[in-house]
């Protein structure tokens, strides 16, 4: 997770498969936040969640919440974008993490009345995104397809 509030600062998550990559920006006060998270639950490690909580939705995404909220951000203001979740390297879908995590976020964002402005999830590619903090500009490679504007 990090946290850009220089206009020129640019976050970028690589190779988003079954993880997520959630962005939030604030137009009003120029910050931006990205969270790259793997797995749903931290349940399954507690150990783990202590050590690097942003790998978890359920401990990262309140966390950056929190973080960005100290720059000046507001709820109000935010635009938020989530990406990823495929199916990849699981062909069977015995494990479905992809799917998991597109639920918990979803389930997250539903009880904290958090509105997504954009999301691109599913299917079974990688993609990778980066936001422009100053003019909050969103970019996502998915392979194979190319570039695009979010």
């Amino acid at each position: 997770m990090r946290i850009g509030t220089k206009p020129d600062d640019v976050l970028i998550t690589y190779s988003l498969g079954s993880c997520i990559g959630v962005v939030l920006w604030d137009p009003t006060v120029k910050v931006g936040a990205l969270l790259h998270y793997m797995l749903p639950d931290s349940n399954i490690d507690a150990d783990k969640a202590v050590q690097k909580p942003f790998m978890f939705a359920d401990k990262g995404v309140p966390m950056m919440f929190k973080e960005i909220y100290k720059h000046g951000a507001k709820k109000s203001n935010m635009k938020v974008y989530v990406v990823g979740g495929s199916q990849v390297m699981d062909d069977s879908g015995m494990f479905n993490i992809g799917k998991r995590n597109q639920m918990i976020i979803r389930k997250m964002f539903l009880k904290n009345n958090v509105m997504v402005t954009r999301e691109d999830v599913g299917g079974n590619v990688n993609r990778t995104i980066s936001l422009e903090v100053g003019t909050g500009l969103i970019k996502m490679k998915v392979s194979g397809k190319g570039e695009v504007i979010l």
